[in-house]
C-alpha cells in the first residue's frame, strides 16, 4: 500500500486533542473520517500517525502525519480531495507527499518546534481569542530569557512534565528557548519558541507558565534553576492554558515535501 505524508495545519479550539476518542471529535479522527470517504481501501478502525499527539485547544501550524493508502494518489489531488472531505472542520492538508515504507511521521522525526503565544494588555483580545494566553501586565522579557537559559541542554525536567506522562523517562534535551517581545497597539506579544528532539507531557506549558512568572516579578530566574533541581512536579510554577500554543514542525533527516532539496545533501530540515 502506497504511503503518505500529510502535512497537517488545524484550530485545535473544537476539538479533544490530536488523539482520535470515542465520544469526542478530534483532528486525527476527522482525517480519519476524511480518508475512509475517499480511498476505499482505507478501512475502518484504520490508523495514522503524527509527529506529536496535541493536547485539547491546542494548534498546529505543520503537524506531520502518515497514512497507507490503496489507491496510488497524486499528492497534490490527495491534499486538495482530503481538505473537500474535511469541510466545515477547521483543518487544512498543506502539503501531501509519497513516502518510502519506513518512513514514520513520529518515530523518524528527529526533532519538533512549538510557538506559544502571550499577549499582554489590559483590554480582553477579541480577533485572537482562543488563539493566545492574555494577561494583564507587560513581563520582563530580559529575566525570563535568564530563566530559559536554566534548561537548555541535557536535563531530568520532572519538575516540568504531567503527572500523567507515559515517557519512559523525564530526561530531555532542549536545544533552544528564544523569546521574543513585540509591540502591539494596545498591548505586547511575548512568543515563546522551543526546539527539542521531544517534549514531555505539558513541559512547554509547564516551561512557558513558571517563565511568566519571572516575567512578571514573582520568581527570580534563579529559582527556575531551583526547581529544575528539584524534580518535583509541586516545584513547577503554574501550568498556562493550551490555547495559545502551536505545533510548528517537526524536524527529518529528509523532508518528505521537499525531495529535490534534499537531494543536495542537507543534514535536516524541518516539515513546517
Amino acid at each position: 500500500m502506497p504511503r503518505y505524508a500529510l502535512k497537517i495545519e488545524y484550530d485545535g479550539l473544537p476539538f479533544a486533542g490530536w488523539q482520535a476518542q470515542a465520544a469526542h471529535a478530534s483532528v486525527q479522527g476527522q482525517i480519519e473520517a476524511a480518508l475512509a470517504r475517499l480511498d476505499p481501501g482505507f478501512a475502518a478502525g484504520a490508523r495514522i500517525a503524527a509527529a506529536g499527539r496535541t493536547d485539547a485547544g491546542v494548534h498546529a501550524m505543520g503537524q506531520v502525519a502518515h497514512a497507507d493508502l490503496a489507491a496510488d494518489w497524486e499528492p497534490f489531488r490527495l491534499s486538495q480531495a482530503l481538505n473537500w472531505h474535511l469541510k466545515p472542520d477547521p483543518i487544512a492538508i498543506t502539503a501531501a507527499a509519497r513516502v518510502t515504507e519506513d518512513f514514520h511521521a513520529r518515530f523518524s522525526a528527529v526533532g519538533r518546534k512549538y510557538l506559544f503565544r502571550l499577549v499582554a494588555r489590559r483590554a480582553p483580545v477579541t480577533h485572537e481569542r482562543g488563539k493566545v494566553w492574555q494577561v494583564l501586565n507587560p513581563l520582563d522579557a530580559e529575566a525570563m530569557r535568564a530563566g530559559a537559559a536554566h534548561l537548555i541542554g541535557k536535563h531530568d525536567f520532572t519538575t516540568f512534565r504531567s503527572t500523567m506522562c507515559q515517557a519512559a523517562s523525564p530526561v530531555k534535551s532542549i536545544d533552544r528557548i528564544e523569546i521574543t517581545e513585540i509591540a502591539l497597539p494596545s498591548g505586547r506579544e511575548y512568543q515563546f519558541r522551543l526546539e527539542a528532539r521531544s517534549f514531555l507531557h505539558n513541559q512547554v506549558r509547564s516551561i512557558v507558565g513558571t517563565l511568566e512568572r519571572v516575567g512578571a516579578g514573582s520568581w527570580h530566574p534563579d529559582q527556575v534553576a531551583t526547581a529544575l533541581a528539584a524534580r518535583d512536579r509541586a516545584a513547577c510554577g503554574p501550568v498556562c492554558p493550551p490555547q495559545g500554543l502551536y505545533l510548528m514542525g517537526a524536524v527529518y533527516p529528509e523532508d518528505p515535501f521537499d525531495p529535490a532539496r534534499n537531494a543536495g545533501g542537507a543534514d535536516q530540515v524541518f516539515a513546517d
